[in-house]
């Protein structure tokens, strides 16, 4: 699975980036990011974003 962020919906609020057990997001630039090589598909971020930006997926 790798988690996606849908940049038109995303409202850099870096709620997820505080909450995130991994450190895995980050805010630069008002543009959220992922490092897919911290990230442990807890599906955490995708339940906390208000407008539901994030999500996982398979890797297809």
């Amino acid at each position: 699975m790798v988690l996606k962020i849908d940049k038109n919906k995303c409202l850099s609020c870096a709620g997820c980036v505080s909450i995130c057990p991994k450190d895995a997001l980050t805010l630069k630039n008002m543009v959220l990011e992922v490092d897919e090589n911290k990230c442990i598909e807890c599906d955490i971020c995708t339940r906390f974003c208000p407008v539901n930006a994030l999500r996982l997926t398979t890797n297809l």
